[in-house]
């Protein structure tokens, strides 16, 4: 079971998202267990204050060094080779790739931010930082659920099948292809041929053939990074070709 602690002094922002769907079901048979830290349990006066103004002036607050690093020590002393990670907006990009590498761990802690930011001292006392993307939000809470989410969906039996994660957009650096349900027809659109013919190599290669352009087409930094065998090279010229001659020669795409 892998063990995944959210450190906080908001604990009931994260509490509720943590008893429903996936998170919530994986959480009751046991496969995850996620643990919320109060970090306010651990300030230093009678007031349990947790920010202060920041030296040199300016606006905002910064988060106190010492209930952080009281937090931080009492998770580590249940089991020191927990890996830290601080949410903030100065470390490494999160990726499916990075989901992959936590999920690999048996025990992770996410410390969350609020204010301005945190005493810069903290960093020494972490193992790792994590963005969730280059914008503001008001604290780590919510970047530490969905860490919380893409590694939990990793951990075997939490979705059932573990095909579905193969499957899904990022799993390999491409977007996922176009999915459709019933009804067969809505207001003149119609699910595509190829995926009701019953063909299931002719659904493949077309299903593999969108993932391809979908991401030439809106990611092509991440095309970029995949490995691409000769079929795939073959699908996405094809699909290219086939959208250039029905633009005509003086299109662009």
């Amino acid at each position: 079971m892998m063990i995944i602690d959210i450190l906080t002094i908001f604990p009931e922002l994260v509490r509720a998202p943590l008893q429903q769907s996936i998170l919530g079901k994986a959480i009751e048979r046991g496969l995850i267990d996620v643990r919320i830290v109060n970090i306010r349990d651990f300030a230093v006066d009678r007031h349990l204050t947790t920010d202060d103004r920041p030296y040199g002036g300016g606006s905002g607050m910064v988060m106190k060094i010492e209930p952080l690093v009281g937090a931080i020590r009492r998770v580590r002393s249940m089991d020191p080779p927990v890996y830290v990670v601080l949410m903030s907006p100065q470390g490494r990009l999160f990726k499916q790739e990075i989901a992959w590498e936590l999920s690999r761990l048996q025990h992770i802690s996410l410390v969350c931010g609020r204010y301005e930011g945190i005493d810069e001292r903290l960093r020494s006392y972490v193992d790792d930082e994590i963005s969730i993307g280059d914008y503001i939000v008001s604290g780590g809470e919510l970047p530490a659920l969905v860490v919380t989410e893409a590694v939990s969906r990793l951990i075997p039996g939490v979705l059932g099948n573990r095909e579905a994660t193969a499957e899904e957009t990022f799993a390999d650096t491409l977007l996922e292809y176009p999915q459709y349900t019933r009804p067969e027809v809505f207001e003149g659109q119609r699910v595509p041929e190829v995926l009701l013919s019953g063909n299931h190599e002719a659904i493949r290669r077309w299903r593999r053939q969108q993932s391809l352009y979908r991401t030439w087409k809106r990611r092509r930094d991440l095309l970029a990074r995949a490995i691409l065998s000769t079929e795939d090279r073959q699908l996405l010229a094809e699909i290219i070709e086939g959208e250039k001659e029905q633009q005509g020669s003086g299109g662009s795409i």
